[in-house]
């Protein structure tokens, strides 16, 4: 598995699982193009096999305090395999490195997987937008998460893996990481709908 990061080559696959995610309230290519060629965007593309499974954007303007999970996508034969949570730490690590203080995102209410997986990440709800995604009537839960407090909860984390490897083998050894690293999908007011399915 390859993450990288997204071009407009990747247009075409890109809308083929957008279409795929989300039957009835995908983005148009032209505003998925947009978001691909706007400087205040980032997406990332997760390839297997030469083709393309997942996707992911972040707005974060330079120099803004917060940024936004524009999207998150993974192909539904590809889910459960933690590729949705590679995406997530990839935008948030962006996110970081632009000086970011809050994420914040939309998610359909629908959505139990995603919510749980935002949650998980120390994501938590600070409002609804009753009927948000049409034409389903479906509320977007709005979350927020403490960027620099995700961080340093990461951090900790590391670190803690880091003293047990130690302490377990005496080798200095660091400690073991995930085998399919990701590398180095709105605010409350997003002016496009966050979406998220992984």
């Amino acid at each position: 598995m390859t993450t990288r990061g997204a071009t407009l080559d990747d247009l075409d696959a890109i809308m083929a699982l957008e279409h795929a995610s989300f039957p009835t309230d995908a983005w148009s290519a032209a505003m998925m193009r947009e978001e691909l060629a706007s400087p205040h965007c980032w997406y990332v593309v997760v390839e297997e096999a030469g083709r393309v499974i997942g996707y992911a954007g972040l707005r974060a303007v330079r120099g803004a305090r917060d940024a936004d999970v524009q999207t998150i996508t993974i192909s539904e034969a590809a889910r459960g395999r933690g590729r949705g949570r590679a995406l997530l730490t990839t935008l948030l690590e962006e996110a970081g490195r632009r000086g970011v203080h809050d994420v914040f995102l939309e998610v359909r209410a629908d959505n139990p997987v995603a919510q749980t997986l935002y949650a998980s990440e120390g994501f938590v709800e600070v409002g609804r937008r009753p009927r948000y995604y049409q034409p389903d009537d479906v509320d977007a839960i709005v979350m927020q998460l403490d960027l620099r407090g995700w961080a340093a909860r990461r951090a900790e984390g590391v670190a803690s893996a880091f003293a047990e490897s130690e302490k377990g083998t005496g080798s200095g050894a660091e400690p073991q990481r995930d085998p399919d690293p990701a590398p180095s999908s709105g605010s409350v007011n997003a002016p496009t709908t966050g979406k998220g399915w992984c």
